[in-house]
């Protein structure tokens, strides 16, 4: 065994332990996927901190580590933390068949994470708005036959029906066509950024009665263009309030009521789940 296959199946079972997937598959996918494929010719920047630190040569074992590694310094776009990207993934659980939207895929490596993980017959459609990344997603993924990138929009392109839509940057809110995309049974993962103060990442899931949430870490994105600052008329919860929302509505379906723990245009945020009986 070479030494950077040794590496590289390392790190994917730190991958697979830190997400506590009950998947194997995790484990193997990330063990496969070359990383350093997606990120152009060492050295590499990698982000400490503040700070930013150069890779000693070009030897892809420095960028197996759970390390941001830059891909437009300038613009502060990354190809980002493993460790989280695992343990979201794992929360997602795609399966074979599947239909995935990857939006804010950057150069692909995600995206080919989840093109293997819904195989087979499942498909991934990234959606990437730098043009350049979105270039280099496409050669990176000219192997990978169920993944499709788009040079566009998702906040104003419609998303194909998805069982997963899976978000790489921040927004105050889901945009409502996010979720309509969803399928019954369907998951999104997006940074939740309503106010600076307020970082989480959180899980929707489409059930029978509605979009139940889950916000369950703290998270920073990058924000996403044309959703990531709020109206005027918005109202803006505070941390706890945030931590507290259990499910989603379009506006709609239902008016906000006093369980509103954030409202922004179309799509609301309420403190009592799917399984609450109503009071009154």
């Amino acid at each position: 065994m070479s030494k950077i296959e040794d590496v590289r199946k390392f790190y994917a079972r730190l991958m697979a332990a830190n997400a506590a997937s009950p998947d194997p598959r995790l484990e193997a996918v990330f063990a496969s996927v070359p990383r350093e494929a997606f990120l152009g010719p060492g050295p590499w920047t990698v982000v400490a901190g503040s700070g930013k630190i150069i890779t000693p040569s070009a030897d892809p074992a420095h960028i197996y580590q759970n390390v941001l590694v830059a891909l437009d310094a300038d613009k502060g776009i990354n190809n980002g933390e493993p460790f989280l990207h695992a343990m979201w993934i794992g929360k997602l659980a795609p399966k074979p068949g599947e239909a995935v939207s990857h939006i804010g895929a950057g150069t692909g490596y995600y995206t080919a994470l989840l093109a293997r993980l819904v195989s087979p017959g499942g498909t991934v459609t990234a959606f990437e708005l730098d043009e350049k990344l979105a270039g280099l997603a496409r050669q990176n993924l000219e192997t990978y036959g169920n993944a499709t990138v788009v040079h566009g929009d998702a906040v104003t392109t419609p998303l194909p029906p998805s069982d997963i839509v899976y978000v790489n940057a921040g927004v105050v809110a889901p945009p409502a066509g996010w979720l309509r995309a969803l399928r019954p049974g369907g998951r999104m993962i997006f940074p939740w950024r309503p106010a600076e103060r307020v970082p989480l990442a959180v899980l929707v899931t489409r059930t029978e009665k509605g979009f139940a949430c889950d916000p369950f870490m703290r998270s920073w994105f990058i924000p996403c263009f044309g959703a990531s600052a709020a109206s005027l008329a918005a109202k803006i919860p505070t941390r706890d309030q945030a931590a507290r929302s259990r499910s989603i509505w379009l506006t709609q379906d239902k008016t906000p009521d006093r369980t509103a723990t954030a409202i922004f245009g179309d799509v609301w945020f309420s403190s009592r789940s799917l399984d609450a009986k109503p009071h009154g």
